[in-house]
């Protein structure tokens, strides 16, 4: 019988693993400066070297949500001849961005002490 359960997906296209990580990567990448949309799609897949590519169907839902739990804030910018809506990081979202980078730490610790690697000090993006 084939052992088909061993062979995982990537990270990047597993949904389950991908749960809460947009909010994470939109956050932290936010916090540095302000962005349109497309600007951070494209910000994130170069920082993360094109591992993780989040589609704008993904970012533009999160954000508006983001900005309606009081985590972002936007303004409106017009740049030649078109309208794009800036987003920031705000007081409450940087402390949101706060817990969830120690909750995605732990896990990454875990999980490179389980495959046999060393706990890392701080995530950087």
């Amino acid at each position: 019988m084939p052992r088909t359960w061993m062979h995982a997906k990537p990270m990047a296209t597993n949904p389950s693993f991908m749960n809460g990580v947009p909010e994470l990567l939109i956050l932290r990448t936010l916090e540095a400066s302000e962005m349109y949309g497309y600007e951070l799609v494209q910000t994130i897949r170069a920082k993360t070297n094109q591992a993780i590519s989040l589609g704008e169907g993904v970012v533009y839902p999160a954000l508006h949500a983001l900005e309606r739990e009081g985590m972002l804030k936007s303004r409106r910018k017009l740049v030649n001849g078109r309208t794009r809506v800036y987003y920031s990081v705000t007081r409450k979202g940087e402390k949101h961005l706060a817990g969830l980078v120690r909750h995605w730490q732990h896990i990454t610790d875990a999980i490179g002490l389980a495959i046999g690697g060393t706990a890392h000090a701080a995530i950087t993006l």
